[in-house]
């Protein structure tokens, strides 16, 4: 198995997956997915244990610049990031 990444920097789409075999078993699974528009990061996927917001966060980024795209409209302002 294998960590790839994609980058589209003309749309500022970026992920990372992992790609291979698992013994007989087909493993394939986006592990990040970012995209930046509209002045904001949207996380649209984060299967990190750390968290990408809260690594946002402690390089300087505001919390007002990071929208956690993979939870509802709705969700989204309960949190202290942006709302979209």
């Amino acid at each position: 198995m294998e960590t790839q990444i994609a980058f589209d920097v003309d749309r500022n789409r970026y992920l990372i997956f992992h790609v291979g075999w698992r013994g007989e078993r087909r493993v394939f699974g986006c592990v990040i997915h970012i995209e930046i528009g509209d002045g904001k990061i949207w996380i649209q996927r984060d299967g990190t244990e750390v968290g990408i917001a809260n690594e946002l966060i402690a390089a300087g980024v505001p919390k007002s610049d990071i929208v956690l795209g993979y939870s509802s409209p709705y969700m989204r302002k309960f949190t202290e990031l942006a709302v979209g």
